[in-house]
């Protein structure tokens, strides 16, 4: 199956994995759902989340929890993001000066080399839609 997204209602769509997960995707606003492009934003900050979850944990301590927000930059009535900008919120006051700078090195670092979705968006990929034309 992979990944699929159906229709359940108007304006309403379920996406599922192999796994049962599922998410509710509809239109800007509606209730209880996330629309496309906070997908796409909430992918963003999630993968980071997971690329550098491992860093971060193993310095501060294991039970360290931690979130990454994300806010995107979109011009009024376009139909395209802009810009994403991830914000980690993670405390770091058992952690000198150095240690700080080091640990954000490291994110970072991780990010731009394992993070799938920013590097994937960064890169810029081509997207092929096939639609029945009988």
């Amino acid at each position: 199956m992979g990944l699929e997204v159906q229709r359940v209602g108007e304006h309403e769509f379920l996406g599922r994995n192999e796994r049962g997960a599922e998410v509710r995707i509809g239109r800007k606003g509606a209730e209880g759902a996330f629309s496309p492009a906070e997908l796409l934003e909430i992918a963003t900050a999630g993968c980071s989340a997971v690329t550098a979850e491992q860093l971060i944990t193993r310095r501060p301590g294991d039970n360290s929890r931690f979130s990454v927000a994300v806010e995107a930059d979109r011009r009024e009535g376009a139909s395209e993001l802009d810009a994403l900008h991830i914000r980690f919120d993670v405390d770091l006051s058992a952690l000198d000066g150095d240690e700080r700078a080091a640990l954000a090195t490291a994110v970072n670092r991780a990010i731009d080399r394992l993070c799938t979705v920013s590097r994937t968006l960064k890169k810029g990929i081509p997207v092929y839609d096939e639609f029945p034309a009988e």
